[in-house]
């Protein structure tokens, strides 16, 4: 069964392959513009969508340490793929609690920048 420890580690191969050193709730600018990305992808390739995407990732990175988001990250890609690992990451609590908490932080970052 995978379990907490294992998404820790993948969790801790992701920010190893991140930017340099960074302070406890610093992102790495990758993953501060993959988030931008994928908002204005998603939201509109404007300047005011620049604006609210940032802000957004802003906040989420003043709520949720990196890791904890890396970590919610490898779960729902986890979640999104097929089979029995998959199942395991879509149906253990502990790793929809992990998701939740990144949903709470992202509620939160679209009340103050959307």
């Amino acid at each position: 069964m995978i379990g907490r420890a294992a998404i820790l580690a993948l969790a801790g191969w992701a920010i190893g392959t991140g930017a340099g050193a960074q302070g406890v709730n610093d992102y790495p600018t990758n993953a501060r513009a993959e988030y931008v990305f994928t908002c204005m992808a998603t939201n509109g390739q404007n300047r005011e969508m620049l604006d609210r995407c940032s802000c957004g990732i802003d906040q989420i990175a003043s709520i949720l340490p990196y890791a904890a988001y890396v970590e919610a990250e490898t779960v729902l890609r986890m979640q999104q793929m097929t089979g029995e690992r998959a199942s395991m990451f879509k149906s253990m609590a502990q790793m929809n609690e992990i998701v939740a908490e990144l949903r709470r932080a992202e509620a939160e970052a679209e009340i103050i920048c959307f």
